[in-house]
């Protein structure tokens, strides 16, 4: 029994919390948590930039070169306070010490050449690199991946505390080749990584050339060619991916070989000094306004319709144009697809095309929606790896950890998939695609059953599953099983497919997760409960679960009730092994998991208290009546 007044009292208090933080335009931006790792990053490729200019004695140069200092100086005022007591820095102000964080911190200050405030902070910091196994102990977390190992080892190079021999060789040379060749030549880092590949490639070239003539031939001539590829690919905004880790390592690697004013790193400049916080710090990203307008759509939409139309609307035009429309130069993805954010450095993915066209499918369905929708759900499909899943961002790269098949992704892009499948798509008689492009019916079904076996294969032995994107740094091996668990449960869901035995097994292992106080999570959190609690009210007032929903929302109503709804965790896992948090996710997911119960329990107009076990027929969604999309 869940006292109903509470209930929804809760829910309108965490819905009325979250559309205040839309913007002026109507749509939501958020905002990341300011990162000990980016603004170690981003004042090691300052003072880099700066040591370069100092050749320069032109008023222009002196200038930049004084804005450079205040901007150095603030990162590291920042940067002290952040250490943690056990010597280490964590990528954010709520996380434990990492070993590749706190190796960046350092390099940061010894390449300042600025004493710290406290003479014990480098000590402390060394020390702690040593417990943690010092370059051995970097290398085996990140295992053969060598995405995020190479640049931490050429900062602390170019910083003097590592030797160049140290840091592995980057064949640079191979951006040379077709994009479309990339998946096959085998690179050693992941799909997104490209800039990095370049212009570290050409750092670790510069200062310790290889021995083979040849092979210092061959590099040598394809320095200018991949030095235009990196051009290309750079956004207008200046920032790789919008992410400051990436671009620094992007400027500072040039700067050093004395490339610092090369368009690539003076554009790469420019986003640093504009994405600086009034704190002196950094985030790991400038902001993930699709993913999190998509999020805060498709919660609202849980909940009462009438507000979740009005969001819908506000949005509309900002979320339709958010669409890429053309192939994009970074990963060559075709059109259709979303990416994380409306700046020029997203890219398009499978977690926030799945999102866009949940949220789309709630609109009414004009000319313009269906257009999009048929264009996303052709660009989800050409996404499907031949396993069956979907990866991030590019088919068929699936040797490196990010660019693998996930569960998390896969089960996005079905409830996606199911979402527009609904609505009559086309179905040429070839059962593939017609004459316009256009997928049909047999096609999304086939996919459907594909990602189904996929998610079969990958469920654990215990019951759960493990995301691609998100982690737990409490968890043994960094992951997040809740996480992965709660959103394959909701394509079950979707798919009326709660009887099998693979989500039969996935509710019960999410139920044992359950804590004494009726949270979720090594140390309870907001996101992982409410995660949670919306995927066991997926399954229709089971009996089994009741105890655990009546639990886990009346943990939930007390955090919204005391205020502790707005606390972040640190949920995400972005990139290889880097950690942020995201103040809008514990309140939308608070509102899709309350929104979920209120819909699901809404009582008869003489009753206070409701059982959660009869379900009552729930309403039709936002689509009126839905147009076909031929």
């Amino acid at each position: 029994m869940v006292d109903y007044e509470r209930l929804s009292g809760a829910y309108r208090a965490a819905r009325r919390e979250l559309l205040e933080r839309r913007n002026s335009a109507g749509h939501w931006e958020g905002r990341l948590s300011s990162s000990a790792l980016s603004t170690a990053t981003a004042v090691s490729a300052l003072a880099i930039v700066r040591r370069q200019l100092e050749r320069d004695d032109s008023p222009s140069s002196f200038e930049l070169q004084e804005r450079l200092e205040r901007l150095i100086f603030g990162g590291l005022d920042w940067l002290v306070p952040a250490q943690n007591r056990d010597g280490g820095w964590g990528d954010t102000d709520r996380s434990v010490s990492n070993i590749a964080t706190t190796m960046l911190v350092r390099a940061a200050f010894q390449l300042t050449c600025l004493p710290a405030a406290d003479p014990e902070l480098l000590q402390r910091a060394d020390q702690y690199v040593r417990t943690q196994g010092g370059i051995a102990g970097l290398r085996r977390r990140y295992g053969r991946d060598k995405t995020f190992a190479v640049p931490i080892l050429t900062n602390c190079a170019l910083a003097g505390l590592v030797s160049w021999k140290e840091v592995s060789p980057l064949p640079f040379e191979l951006a040379c080749f077709p994009q479309a060749w990339f998946r096959f030549l085998r690179l050693p880092v992941v799909s997104y990584a490209i800039p990095a590949l370049v212009a570290i490639g050409q750092a670790r070239f510069f200062h310790r050339p290889p021995w083979n003539p040849l092979v210092r031939w061959w590099r040598r001539a394809a320095v200018e060619k991949s030095l235009r590829v990196l051009e290309k690919l750079q956004p207008a905004g200046g920032g790789f991916l919008e992410a400051t880790p990436l671009t620094s390592f992007v400027v500072m690697s040039l700067a050093s070989i004395g490339q610092a004013r090369h368009p690539v790193a003076r554009r790469g400049l420019d986003f640093l000094l504009n994405s600086v916080r009034e704190d002196g710090s950094w985030p790991i990203d400038t902001n993930l306004a699709t993913w999190v307008t998509t999020l805060s759509l498709n919660a609202l939409a849980t909940g009462d319709t009438e507000t979740a139309v009005e969001a819908s609307e506000r949005c509309a035009d900002w979320l339709l144009d958010c669409q890429c429309r053309d192939v994009h130069p970074y990963t060559g993805a075709t059109a259709g697809g979303w990416g994380w954010s409306d700046l020029s450095g997203s890219v398009p993915d499978a977690d926030d095309t799945s999102g866009a066209l949940l949220a789309l499918a709630s609109y009414d369905q004009d000319a313009r929606v269906a257009d999009a929708a048929r264009l996303g759900i052709t660009w989800l499909l050409d996404l499907q790896n031949s396993d069956g899943g979907w990866p991030t961002f590019c088919r068929g790269w699936g040797k490196l950890p990010f660019d693998r098949s996930g569960s998390d992704l896969t089960a996005h892009a079905l409830r996606a998939l199911h979402a527009w499948r609904e609505d009559g798509l086309p179905s040429p008689s070839s059962g593939g695609r017609d004459g316009l492009g256009r997928p049909s019916s047999a096609s999304i079904d086939r996919a459907i059953d594909a990602g189904f076996q996929y998610l079969a294969r990958q469920q654990q032995p215990d019951g759960s599953w493990i995301p691609l994107w998100f982690g737990n740094q409490h968890h043994a091996r960094e992951e997040n099983p809740l996480y992965g668990t709660a959103r394959v449960l909701l394509a079950y869901a979707d798919f009326g497919k709660l009887d099998h035995p693979a989500a039969r097994r996935a509710a019960a292992w999410l139920a044992k997760q359950q804590r004494s106080d009726g949270g979720w999570g090594a140390e309870p959190s907001v996101e992982e409960t409410a995660l949670a609690v919306e995927a066991l009210l997926a399954l229709d007032g089971d009996s089994a679960y009741h105890q655990h929903v009546e639990r886990g929302l009346s943990w939930l109503i007390e955090s919204v009730e005391s205020g502790r709804f707005r606390q972040c965790s640190p949920i995400g896992f972005y990139f290889a092994k880097l950690w942020y948090y995201e103040a809008l996710y514990p309140i939308v997911f608070s509102v899709s998991a309350l929104g979920r119960a209120v819909r699901r329990c809404e009582p008869a107009p003489a009753r206070r208290r409701v059982d959660l076990l009869p379900r009552l027929p729930e309403p039709t969604l936002l689509r009126p009546s839905p147009a076909p999309l031929s």
